[in-house]
């Protein structure tokens, strides 16, 4: 269990009014990856939201997709070691930037609320920070899809359609 997390969460973006009780819930599912995760020592992790435009704009820069998308991590760390703040002692897992406009488009889409939407796309980036990766899909994205899954059940979020595409969306 981790013994302390620390998660700065900065809104850099007025397109989507951010709703009360987010910030804390996002808070409670960065601990809630940690703690599914076994992570040991204290931690500190960056979320910022942005919106469509800056998240193009980051996409482009750091992976040359000429796209918005909906979270980009950014992870500090490899293979489980990560960098310490001097002044605070905890490591530094990274950022997680987030397009409020891109979840709250696919919360509609997907049939859920934007919370959970929120929540998922946080989950999906802690892993992201801890070195899980599913780009290659394959018995990897199956793994973390089934954390992801895991964490939102934890924070009461039930399972919902966040990633069924029917034929209706083709």
């Amino acid at each position: 269990m981790p013994d302390k997390i620390k998660v700065i969460i900065t809104d850099a973006q007025k397109d989507v009014k951010i709703p009360t009780g987010i910030k804390m819930l996002l808070r409670r599912c960065c601990h809630a990856v940690l703690v599914s995760e076994e992570f040991k020592g204290s931690a500190e992790v960056n979320i910022r939201f942005v919106n469509d435009e800056e998240i193009h704009r980051l996409n482009l820069k750091f992976r040359n997709i000429d796209r918005s998308t909906d979270v980009l991590s950014f992870p500090l760390g490899e293979n489980g070691v990560y960098d310490v703040d001097p002044e605070t002692g905890l490591q530094m897992l990274g950022d997680i930037v987030i397009s409020v406009q891109h979840a709250e488009a696919q919360a509609r889409e997907y049939g859920h609320s934007f919370q959970r939407e929120m929540a998922f796309l946080t989950a999906h980036s802690m892993l992201h920070l801890l070195g899980y990766d599913h780009v290659n899909g394959g018995l990897q994205a199956v793994r973390m899809r089934e954390k992801e899954e895991k964490v939102l059940a934890q924070l009461g979020l039930a399972v919902g359609s966040s990633y069924y595409m029917n034929d209706d969306n083709k």
